[in-house]
Formats: structure tokens, C-alpha cells, sequence
């Protein structure tokens, strides 16, 4: 069975987050913790999380949320073998923090789902949909859904559960597109 990591983005992600549901609900989870949650260090954050890649031992499912998607994309980079699937949610657009948005020669095909928000104030819905066709993963348009984190109405939300155990089936990529369509926002199709 593939472990999996999840990854917070900055200040961690506090109880009642729709990430430490997950990781409650799931018995393989391991959150990626880092040694200062207020420091988005980019290069310190990627290298935690390929120490746990390495660590889970055969094939990783990656769960990032905001910071924590710049983190997995990095990291996936360097072991895209070890990485079975990634669900990357409201990833956070590098810009923000001073850094450059990763160019496609950086970015591995990986079977993923970016998932975005028309009105994240993080990352426009444009960006994450480019991030999603430069590691060729499927893009999620969840609407009008904020930085999709407990401000926003994320606690349990059983359609990432979902999500993840599609990354666990032989024919995953098929499994994602057809319970999250390529920009259909998951609301529409129950899945909030």
C-alpha cells in the first residue's frame, strides 16, 4: 500500500482543516512536518518532504495544500518514480513568496489533480490551471471556493478521500477524470 504524505502549507494546517481530516481518516497518512510552519523556505520545506518520499519506501501519494503544493512540486521533481499520485489543492502562486513559477523543464509528468478556486486570493484559478498542464495532471475548478481550507468551509471533505483512493487503482488517471472532469467545478458533481 502507498503511504501518504500530507504537506500543509504555511502555519500548518490546524485542526478542523479538510488536510488533518484526511490524515485522521487514512491509516498510511504521514504529515510532513517542518521545523518552522511561519517560514516558507522553499528549498528546507522540498527537502523535508523528499526525506519522507525516500522514507515511505516504494511509491508516495502526495497531498499538498497551498505552500505545501510548491514543496511537493519541487520534491516530485527529483523522484518522479517514487511518486504515485499527487492531489495538489489552492496551491499558492510562488510570486507571493518571491519566487519564480516552476517552468515545465522543472516539472516531472506526475498522475495529479490540481485543484483550484475562481476567487483563491493565493493563486488565480489561471495559474493552477497551468501548473496542472505543465506536470500534465488533470485541473479542477472548484468554483467559487476561496483558499479551500477551513476559512472557506473545507473540514471533512470526503471528495479528497476520494480523490486519494483513486490515486491507489491500477487506472487512476481514468478513475480522476471520471469523478473530477477536467474544469468542472466538484460542486456540481457532489463532490464538495
Amino acid at each position: 500500500m502507498s503511504k501518504v504524505l500530507i504537506v500543509p502549507g504555511l502555519h500548518d494546517s490546524p485542526a478542523g482543516h479538510w488536510q488533518t481530516w484526511l490524515e485522521a481518516r487514512l491509516p498510511d497518512a504521514v504529515r510532513v512536518i517542518q521545523d518552522n510552519w511561519s517560514d516558507p523556505a522553499l528549498e528546507v520545506w522540498s527537502r523535508r518532504l523528499e526525506a519522507a518520499i525516500i522514507a515511505a519506501g516504494g511509491e508516495a501519494i502526495i497531498v499538498g495544500h497551498s505552500f505545501g503544493c510548491l514543496a511537493a512540486l519541487r520534491a516530485m521533481s527529483w523522484h518522479p518514480d517514487k511518486v504515485r499520485g499527487a492531489l495538489l489543492v489552492a496551491p499558492a502562486d510562488p510570486r507571493k513568496f518571491g519566487l519564480d513559477c516552476p517552468s515545465s523543464a522543472a516539472l516531472a509528468p506526475i498522475r495529479s489533480i490540481v485543484v483550484g478556486s475562481e476567487n483563491d486570493p493565493w493563486m488565480t484559478i489561471d495559474v493552477a490551471r497551468g501548473i496542472a498542464e505543465r506536470i500534465d495532471g488533470d485541473f479542477v475548478n472548484l468554483g467559487l471556493a476561496g483558499h479551500i481550507n477551513i476559512a472557506a468551509g473545507y473540514g471533512p471533505w470526503p471528495a479528497a478521500e476520494r480523490l486519494v483512493d483513486g490515486f491507489r487503482q491500477p487506472l487512476a488517471r481514468s478513475f480522476i477524470r471520471t469523478i473530477a472532469p477536467v474544469s468542472r467545478p466538484l460542486s456540481e458533481s457532489g463532490f464538495r
